[in-house]
């Protein structure tokens, strides 16, 4: 993918063969050691590739087309509706149901889809204004390439988190804990460093780099650094992670194969970052006052893809409790009841971030804060998983492989010991399997850290909610309340002015 051609004719909607098409871009690729040439084909990106781009191709499905599209009226295009800018509580509720829908295909299990990260995209959009007072094009940088974005239905990746190397330490002091700029020039800007856990960059067409929310004041300003570049930048090396859905797809890992999104280290060599790509530069205040602006839509959509996965887990734990007979167990009930009220809380969050929604200074409507709800979904995601772990028990650790169930000495004994209830014992292993994987095994612990840590430090968060939360009407009550009584000879049989006196004395009080 190359920078923006002003003059280009944009490219529109995606398609699943324009996806792969544009993937195959030669950027520098790194798996196991070993340069990967094409993610298309390689056997361990291409069924996350493919699923991907079935999930793009339903953009152009006569059936989805009005629910995951809509028509920009400055250009007649059809644009993903991820990147629409919602200017009414009708097409943010819109916003939420094409998401709804991305995330039911794919069961939950895509933290970074298109759809969430054109919401950030729009965040920055919105931000622009304020981009644009701090320096003089940072916000026309912004707003060009949100566009470019739009109009090319870009796949997007995001970088935030330092490398850990010694988080004890300050970057002012040890320059490589965190990306900084070297130098300016006439070009743009030259970037050194790396970041960490950048979910599907292997498999996006770019990154937007910006800071997380733990960098402090201490650090010096040339860590301070927004912009966005094509993944096939010289310069930057991408370092993928194991791969967790190498099996091939179908009996034993339903899940990993599709949806693994593949989880990356970025290293920037001097990398020249263009002028018209940088959109904050050297300005900490304003880095923190951004974040949490710029995922304002992002962490809406993040709850609608939570909701989802919370779905799954109930939907398999009801089907696990099924198939070994232990559903009617009133225990067993209580479980999956607790399981069932955190997806509907989700439900509620969701219809609380749109009942608070506020337009912001550039005139887009933005859901209400989320960050109580963010905080509440990190705590509870381990107990989620723990339900349907019990539940499956043993049963989780021994199942039949395709192959054991092909054996023919062995078939007689799988059927007659390993079935379910109602159920044969093929059946009842690709169940569990299921179960396994998003319980146990490497990519369902995976999807598990991802849900703790991507919502930020949990104490953190803890702590910033505790700070924000405006307790002053009811500490005023309390203090009322501990003030003590005032001396008075008013009783029973006081007169008239006295309970007067009383009453401006009460009055009176703070």
């Amino acid at each position: 993918m190359t920078l923006p051609d002003a003059t280009a004719t944009p490219r529109g909607l995606l398609t699943g063969d324009r996806y792969r098409e544009e993937l195959a871009d030669g950027r520098e690729l790194y798996l196991d050691g070993k340069r990967v040439t094409d993610p298309v084909t390689h056997p361990a990106f291409r069924p996350a590739v493919d699923e991907l781009a079935r999930l793009l191709d339903l953009q152009h499905d006569p059936a989805h087309h009005e629910l995951l599209t809509y028509k920009d009226p400055d250009s007649g295009r059809r644009i993903a509706r991820g990147y629409q800018p919602p200017r009414t509580i009708e097409e943010l509720r819109l916003q939420r149901r094409s998401a709804e829908f991305w995330h039911a295909e794919s069961l939950g299990q895509h933290g970074r889809s298109p759809a969430f990260m054109a919401s950030i995209a729009l965040g920055v959009y919105d931000f622009r204004h304020q981009l644009e007072r701090a320096h003089a094009g940072f916000g026309a940088n912004a707003e060009a390439w949100y566009r470019h974005c739009a109009d090319n239905d870009l796949v997007l990746s995001h970088a935030l988190g330092d490398p850990q190397i010694d988080r004890s330490a300050d970057p002012v002091d040890d320059p490589d804990l965190a990306l900084r700029v070297l130098a300016e020039n006439d070009e743009g800007i030259v970037v050194r460093g790396a970041k960490q856990l950048t979910t599907l960059a292997p498999l996006a067409h770019e990154v937007l780099v910006y800071l997380s929310a733990s960098f402090t004041q201490r650090r010096g300003e040339q860590f301070v650094v927004w912009f966005a570049l094509p993944l096939d930048t010289p310069g930057l090396i991408t370092l993928c992670r194991e791969p967790l859905g190498d099996a091939p797809w179908g009996h034993a890992h339903p899940l990993g194969a599709r949806f693994d999104e593949q989880d990356a280290m970025l290293f920037f060599d001097d990398v020249t970052v263009p002028w018209d790509r940088v959109f904050l530069l050297r300005d900490g205040v304003l880095a923190r006052t951004g974040l949490a602006r710029i995922n304002a839509w992002s962490a809406y959509i993040g709850h609608v893809r939570y909701r989802e996965r919370l779905r799954t887990l109930l939907a398999t734990a009801t089907l696990v409790a099924e198939s070994i007979g232990v559903d009617q167990f009133r225990n067993i009930q209580e479980d999956l009841g607790r399981l069932a009220g955190y997806a509907e809380l989700t439900e509620l969050f969701l219809d609380a971030a749109e009942a608070r929604a506020q337009v912001t200074d550039s005139g887009l409507l933005a859901p209400g804060d989320t960050a109580a709800s963010r905080v509440w979904s990190a705590e509870v995601a381990g107990s989620a998983i723990d339900i349907l772990r019990a539940i499956g028990a043993s049963g989780l650790l021994m199942q039949p492989t395709a192959n054991d169930l092909a054996n023919p000495r062995l078939r007689p004994h799988l059927d007659r010991y390993m079935r379910g209830r109602g159920i044969d014992a093929e059946h009842k292993s690709r169940l569990f399997r299921l179960a396994w994987e998003l319980t146990g095994d490497g990519f369902g612990q995976r999807q598990h850290l991802y849900e703790y840590v991507h919502r930020g430090d949990l104490a953190r968060n803890r702590i910033n909610l505790f700070k924000r939360y405006d307790q002053s009407e009811t500490r005023e009550r309390l203090l009322r309340l501990l003030e003590p009584a005032t001396a008075t000879a008013s009783g029973p049989g006081s007169d008239s002015d006295s309970d007067s006196d009383s009453d401006s004395a009460r009055e009176a009080r703070p």
